[in-house]
């Protein structure tokens, strides 16, 4: 029974612990609030989390945009890093060849360089040993008959106009001991002394007319006083042809010629002059050929000059200057 009534006693405490008095007005107050809250909660509450939500969304898939962008960047940053370590790599080795390519080429040009070296000094000193054996006339049959024949007064005028175009424009001198100028005044003397035998003079004429050009081209470009050893060497075979009939006509007919003589007669050096008049009396003892020339000479001939070389203290050149003046008087019976 004790036991029980323990148990009822326990019971009714706890039944009191549970309750709690409030006002009737406060009850009703805090139940209308519940109600409001209930009723407009969800609505306040709802709107700001889905608003929240989708900026979330919009701020994830942005994210994985930016990653995604990142990621290709990196991607890319590698590809372009492997094509700049590729191109660098590809660049060294072009300079290095091209560091190799140079030195090759400038080796190729010292070797070229001492080739044209050997080659102008073995021409000189042939050139020079030819010159020497074709004073000799069976030397120079023996030399016309030969197939090479043409081929080499074709190298000599090719040689010749090579060496007057490498001339400086301001050369006052010409070093006479220098293998090119020793090369070019050998193939001038070949010729002279070709040109001074008749069949040699024919073989000029006939089949060597491009050096004959060549000549009288290259007399007309280098400059007074400038290789004057040269230019009477050149006179002399041209003088020598022109005692060929056939090769007077040629010379004479070539354009120009008559003003490339009065152009020689004002160079100041003697042997020029002398050398010059003497081709120009090759035309006038010529009727046929004065013929041709008169009109020309008559308009354009430098009377002065020749009338000062008649008075010049070489004696050849004077003596020959005087002839030529009266050589020329027969110009005013062809008036």
């Amino acid at each position: 029974m004790r036991r029980r009534a323990g148990l009822a006693g326990d019971a009714q405490a706890e039944a009191k612990e549970e309750f709690v008095k409030v006002r009737r007005r406060d009850l009703e107050r805090l139940t209308t609030e519940v109600m409001q809250l209930r009723d407009f909660l969800p609505k306040i509450v709802n709107g700001d989390i889905l608003g929240t939500f989708q900026k979330l969304d919009a701020i994830e898939s942005n994210m994985e945009k930016k990653e995604e962008e990142i990621e290709q960047l990196k991607m890319d940053c590698e590809h372009f890093r492997a094509r700049l370590e590729t191109a660098q790599a590809d660049c060294m080795r072009e300079k290095k060849e091209k560091l190799d390519l140079r030195q090759q080429l400038n080796e190729a040009k010292q070797q070229l360089l001492q080739q044209a070296e050997y080659c102008t000094e073995m021409g000189a000193a042939v050139c020079t040993l030819l010159w020497g054996v074709s004073s000799n006339e069976e030397a120079v049959k023996t030399i016309l008959g030969g197939s090479k024949a043409v081929k080499f007064f074709t190298i000599a005028a090719q040689t010749m106009e090579s060496f007057v175009k490498s001339l400086s424009e301001d050369m006052k001198q010409q070093d006479l001991d220098s293998d090119e100028n020793q090369f070019v005044l050998a193939l001038a003397g070949i010729v002279t002394n070709v040109a001074a035998l008749a069949c040699g003079r024919e073989f000029l004429v006939s089949s060597s007319r491009e050096l004959l050009d060549t000549m009288m081209h290259l007399l007309g470009d280098m400059k007074p006083g400038l290789c004057t050893k040269f230019k009477v060497l050149m006179l002399m075979s041209l003088y020598n042809v022109s005692i060929n009939l056939k090769g007077l006509k040629y010379i004479s007919g070539s354009p120009g010629f008559i003003p490339l003589l009065w152009w020689l007669l004002n160079d100041p050096d003697t042997e020029v002059c002398l050398h010059a008049l003497r081709l120009l009396q090759s035309v006038i003892l010529e009727p046929e050929v004065l013929a041709k020339s008169a009109s020309e000479m008559r308009d354009t001939l430098p009377f002065q000059r020749i009338i000062a070389l008649s008075k010049s203290r070489n004696a050849e050149l004077q003596a020959l200057a005087k002839e030529l003046l009266d050589d020329l008087k027969i110009l005013e019976y062809e008036a």
